[in-house]
């Protein structure tokens, strides 16, 4: 039997440098372009094929994911865009995945913090590991929680934290 995943990844780092610019519409940096390409590669890897792919519509979530896709050789045009991600609390990321997790083997997010972290906090059984300044998931990080062969739920602390993958990282 096939297992069955969840792929959280927040968006690359972000461009602060136009002031005028609105938050939903800052693009990525190089180094944040750079960091979405490292981690589409890091997937590849480990070859994981994503059945459905939620991402939040803003600029620099967007940018990553297309990133992504791109080295995982996946059609971009399977994204479903969906704006509660964006803004969006712990419940909406829990209702979102009801609407999605039916028959689907792996469900990939891309998103944005502070909810994507306690996402991945209330869905582990396992305390995820922060880094050296006590973060979480900093931009551009991969989280894979594993349900085993049972389907993917969003009863808290049921999944296992299989990768917690920053770009620093590779």
């Amino acid at each position: 039997m096939q297992e069955h995943k969840l792929v959280i990844m927040r968006h690359a780092k972000s461009d602060w440098s136009e002031e005028n610019r609105s938050d939903f519409d800052r693009p990525l940096t190089s180094r944040g372009r750079k960091a979405a390409k490292s981690m589409g590669k890091w997937l590849t890897a480990h070859r994981f094929h994503m059945d459905r792919i939620v991402c939040s519509p803003a600029l620099r979530a967007k940018q990553t994911c297309q990133l992504v896709l791109k080295e995982l050789g996946v059609n971009p045009n399977n994204v479903l865009w969906e704006a509660g991600i964006y803004e969006a609390s712990l419940n909406d990321l829990l209702s979102l995945i009801n609407q999605y997790r039916q028959d689907t083997h792996t469900l990939f997010i891309i998103g944005h913090n502070p909810s994507l972290d306690q996402l991945l906090c209330y869905l582990s059984k396992d305390s995820p590991p922060v880094n050296s300044l006590g973060k979480l998931l900093t931009t551009g990080t991969v989280a894979v929680l594993s349900y085993g062969t049972e389907a993917i739920t969003t009863k808290p602390a049921q999944a296992h934290l299989q990768h917690l993958i920053r770009p620093k990282e590779l």
